[in-house]
């Protein structure tokens, strides 16, 4: 099982290897600088080294780079258009200087443009990046609250099927549950997988990110709770770990939890292999 947290480069990227192995993780996520600035990664060959030679002896993998917050791919204005682009292009860098797999980005907001222009856009930004091989970029579903895109399965699979890359998707439980999939039953999961897979497709999913919900079904809210212990649930949290399609694929789960009431990354984890062993 393939089963991390999304953890801290502070003091160097290479610091993250040692970072996951201490949350009881054996892939992850990172940001490779601060989400909520645009910044340049500036990664250093010996950390590059010492990350690349870290993960091969202690971690199964993958790695996926979390792009900027302030990426918005969906934008009608040209200069955030350009930064966003910019920003994306040093990230998917960044991940070929570390060998990592997948660079994760949400598809932003169309801010009054309209869904298919924002759907639209998102295509043709991502289509002027140069991916390098062995890197793909994944479109992660969203909450969908305002004109932010991402948070019906349709979205997904349009910017994936017009994209010219090679594209795949990265499911986060607490966005879809807030986007008005159901998750909190094992019916309500087994349907839900079962639309992503016939809407997007199973073989695009690459990553989820796991985390439980601190808000009901479809309010488009977005906060983020321990395993079980949201809104989701046990029950929903069991069945999505557990179904066919997240097993069967093997697909890698990287939780996002709090680090509240005493409990961080580790507590969370732990948690999602009982689920699985329970089985």
């Amino acid at each position: 099982m393939r089963v991390g947290a999304h953890v801290s480069i502070a003091g160097g990227v290479d610091n993250a290897v040692e970072n996951e192995l201490d949350v009881g993780g054996n892939c992850g996520q990172i940001f490779t600088h601060s989400p909520q600035v645009w910044q340049d990664p500036n990664i250093g060959e010996e950390e590059a080294a010492a990350f690349r030679d870290g993960t091969a002896e202690h971690l199964d993998g993958p790695w996926v780079i979390h792009s900027s917050y302030l990426v918005n791919l969906c934008t009608p204005k040209d200069d955030l258009r350009e930064k966003s682009v910019d920003s994306m292009q040093k990230e998917v860098d960044a991940a070929d200087q570390l060998d990592l797999s997948y660079v994760n980005v949400h598809l932003g907001a169309h801010t009054g443009a309209g869904v298919q222009q924002g759907l639209d856009n998102a295509v043709s930004a991502l289509d002027e990046l140069d991916i390098p091989d062995g890197v793909t970029v994944l479109v992660e579903s969203d909450a969908g609250s305002g004109t932010k895109l991402g948070g019906e399965f349709e979205h997904l699979a349009y910017v994936v099927e017009e994209s010219a890359h090679d594209l795949d998707v990265c499911l986060d439980t607490a966005h879809m549950f807030a986007a008005g999939y159901d998750l909190s039953s094992a019916d309500a999961v087994h349907d839900t997988l079962t639309e992503f897979d016939d809407v997007v497709g199973v073989e695009h999913l690459k990553c989820v990110h796991l985390n439980d919900s601190k808000h009901e079904c479809g309010t488009n809210k977005d906060e983020h709770a321990h395993i079980g212990e949201g809104l989701i649930g046990e029950e929903g949290m069991d069945a999505f770990v557990n179904h066919d399609l997240i097993v069967d694929n093997d697909v890698p789960l990287v939780v996002e939890t709090p680090h509240e009431d005493g409990r961080g990354f580790e507590w969370n984890i732990d948690k999602v292999r009982e689920l699985r062993a329970g089985t």
